[in-house]
């Protein structure tokens, strides 16, 4: 019997890498895995659907779903998850010094769909207590002008958008047209690790760390989904798929564990490894749907909340069927 041929769009993830190089295989499929940069992929898979499984932003699958986009099935595989509280960055030598001077202030972004801008401004709302109409909010592109919404919004009442095409949120920052910027790729100037832009939580990685613990949310970035028509002749794909990223991401901690030799081109990654185990349990980057039930109800709330969604979404509603039954020995 042939294997299934399918072509499947991810960026370079070393949990995923083993499955891209073909170490691990999926069951009756002939994987051919696309490794491009993360934008070029929720860009092209968003707008043309050029291959059959991708990576994509989980604001934008979601804000599909609620609008009766059925095209895609989702399985609990989640590539990126990252806390966001790293995400907002101010002057150096500015006067916002905590969440709480933002209120009142002017607040740039590059997609109000982006996900790390939905848990940003969650953090913003249900940690710290400002209402998202307190902020006039201000969308461009993070280092060069022209960035756009991809997707609809049915924004809330009262909350204030000023669309600005010309001009970058890294200039309109360093020149003093914007009190904070909130977006997963770091700007430019942060980058230049001159002092002129840093960030709201100097001590994040502590605050993070304290929010896991009380809530229970570790962020979910993205989401793998495969297209519908795939599904509809080939149902059983959505586990077999499912299976050979969780080997390739098992086989990923392992080699972080692996304090025989330097698997990764960094001081201290057993250490950390064994922190993050020490943190999250032995699955310190869980898949599935049970086990990041918490993070998932929690962002559907917040994109709600924040306009993204027409219609309210279910967990149960954004995964393939097959993967929300799985048999256990």
């Amino acid at each position: 019997m042939v294997d299934l041929p399918l072509t499947i769009a991810v960026s370079d993830y070393d949990h995923v890498r083993d499955f891209a190089t073909g170490r691990v295989r999926a069951e009756g499929i002939d994987a051919n895995v696309l490794t491009l940069s993360i934008e070029q992929i929720f860009s092209r898979f968003v707008k043309f659907r050029e291959w059959h499984v991708s990576e994509i932003s989980a604001a934008k699958y979601v804000a599909l779903r609620s609008r009766g986009d059925d095209s895609l099935s989702a399985i609990p595989v989640f590539p990126s998850r990252a806390f966001r509280h790293s995400c907002i960055y101010v002057r150096g030598d500015s006067k916002i010094k905590a969440p709480a001077d933002l209120a009142g202030g002017r607040v740039g972004y590059p997609e109000w769909a982006q996900t790390a801008g939905i848990y940003a401004r969650a953090l913003l709302t249900h940690e710290y207590g400002i209402p998202l109409s307190a902020i006039d909010w201000v969308q461009a592109g993070v280092a060069e002008p022209g960035r756009r919404e991809k997707v609809a919004l049915d924004l809330p009442e009262g909350v204030r958008v000023t669309p600005t095409p010309d001009r970058s949120l890294d200039e309109m920052l360093l020149s003093g047209d914007l009190d904070a910027v909130i977006t997963s790729h770091p700007l430019p100037s942060f980058l230049a690790d001159d002092g002129r832009v840093v960030r709201l939580f100097a001590d994040y990685r502590d605050v993070e760390q304290e929010y896991w613990q009380r809530t229970g949310i570790f962020p979910i970035m993205h989401f793998v989904v495969i297209r519908q028509d795939v599904l509809q002749t080939n149902p059983w794909v959505a586990v077999n798929l499912q299976q050979a990223f969780e080997e390739a991401k098992r086989r990923s901690v392992a080699r972080m564990r692996d304090p025989q030799a330097s698997r990764f081109p960094m001081a201290w990654t057993t250490h950390c490894a064994e922190m993050a185990i020490h943190l999250f349990g032995t699955d310190p980057f869980p898949y599935g749907v049970e086990s990041n039930r918490v993070t998932l109800e929690s962002f559907l709330r917040y994109a709600g909340e924040q306009g993204l969604c027409k219609q309210p979404v279910t967990v149960e509603e954004l995964f393939e069927k097959t993967v929300l039954d799985q048999v256990r020995v």
